[in-house]
C-alpha cells in the first residue's frame, strides 16, 4: 500500500491508498520544526487503531508547499518505513502533464497534482476549486494540460483578520448566518458571518464566472478541501465535490512511476 502525504500551510494529511482507493486519512498542523520522531510517534498510534501494518506499506510519495517539512518527512519514511519516498516537483518525477506557464516551477505542487486527479476523473475542460489556507482556481484545458489559474485569500484567512483588526468584533464559526438564508443580519454576529460566508459565495461564483467568460467553453467545476462541502451547499457554480482530490492525484502519479 501507499502512503500519500499532502503538506498545505496549515495540515499535514496522511493516506493509506490501496491501488486508487483511500483507506484511511489522517491530519495533524504543520509545524516546520516537527522531527521525523514526532511524525513517528503520532502516526504509529493511529496504525496501531487502524489495524495497520508498517510493513504493509511499500511505497510513498510527498507533495508540499511547505519545503521545510520536506526533510523531515523523507527521514520518516526512510527511518521508520524503510523507504525512499517521492516528492512531486522531484527531478525525474513523471507528472505526465503539461504546464502552459511562463516558469512551471512556481506552480505549488498541490495544484499540479490536483489538476492530474482531475483530468483522470472528469471529461473536458475544468475548474479545480481547492479550499486551503488559500482559495485556488486552477484551469485544466480538455487535453489535461495546466492553463494557470488564481489564488485568493482563503476564508479563515478573512475571518480572522476581521477579528484581529476589529476591537469590538468576535471571533466566529464559518457558516450562514441563519436557517433561512437571509444576507442581511440581524445582530453583529450574523452580520459577520452573513459578510464572511456570503461574500466568499460571491467571491466564488464571480471568479468562476469570470474564468468560464474567458475561456469561452463549457467546464465543469470540481470542488476540493475542508469547506468544499459546506459552499457547494450554497451556490450552483460547482458541479462536483472530490474531497480527496490530492491524495487520489499522488496515487496516480505514483503508478505513473
Amino acid at each position: 500500500m501507499l502512503l500519500a502525504i499532502d503538506v498545505g500551510n496549515t495540515n499535514v494529511v496522511f493516506a493509506v491508498v490501496d491501488k486508487t482507493t483511500v483507506k484511511h486519512r489522517w491530519r495533524i498542523s504543520t509545524q516546520h520544526n516537527r522531527t521525523s520522531d514526532d511524525y513517528m510517534v503520532w502516526l504509529h498510534q493511529l496504525f496501531l487503531i487502524a489495524g495497520i501494518d508498517r510493513a504493509t506499506i511499500t511505497a510513498a510519495i510527498i507533495a508540499t508547499v511547505v519545503p521545510q517539512t520536506t526533510f523531515n518527512l523523507r527521514k520518516l519514511c526512510r527511518d521508520y518505513l524503510r523507504l525512499d519516498a517521492r516528492v512531486v516537483g522531484q527531478a525525474g518525477l513523471d507528472l505526465s502533464l503539461r504546464i502552459d506557464m511562463p516558469n512551471p516551477s512556481e506552480v505549488g505542487a498541490d495544484r499540479l497534482v490536483n489538476a492530474v486527479a482531475a483530468h483522470a476523473a472528469y471529461k473536458g475542460a475544468l475548474i479545480v476549486v481547492d479550499f486551503g489556507t488559500a482559495t485556488t482556481f486552477d484551469v485544466i484545458a480538455a487535453d489535461g494540460s495546466y492553463q494557470g489559474g488564481i489564488i485568493a485569500p482563503g476564508i479563515n484567512l478573512s475571518m480572522d483578520a476581521l477579528y484581529i483588526a476589529a476591537a469590538k468584533l468576535p471571533r466566529i464559526a464559518i457558516e450562514p448566518p441563519n436557517a433561512e438564508n437571509r444576507v442581511i443580519g440581524k445582530s453583529t454576529v450574523e452580520a459577520m458571518q452573513s459578510g464572511v460566508f456570503w461574500g466568499y459565495v460571491g467571491l466564488i461564483e464571480g471568479l468562476i464566472a469570470r474564468i468560464k467568460q474567458e475561456i469561452a467553453m463549457p467546464m465543469t467545476v470540481i470542488a476540493t478541501g475542508g469547506l468544499a462541502t459546506l459552499f457547494e451547499r450554497h451556490t450552483s457554480a460547482i458541479d462536483r465535490v472530490a474531497p480527496d482530490l490530492t491524495i487520489q492525484g499522488l496515487a496516480l502519479i505514483h503508478v505513473r512511476n
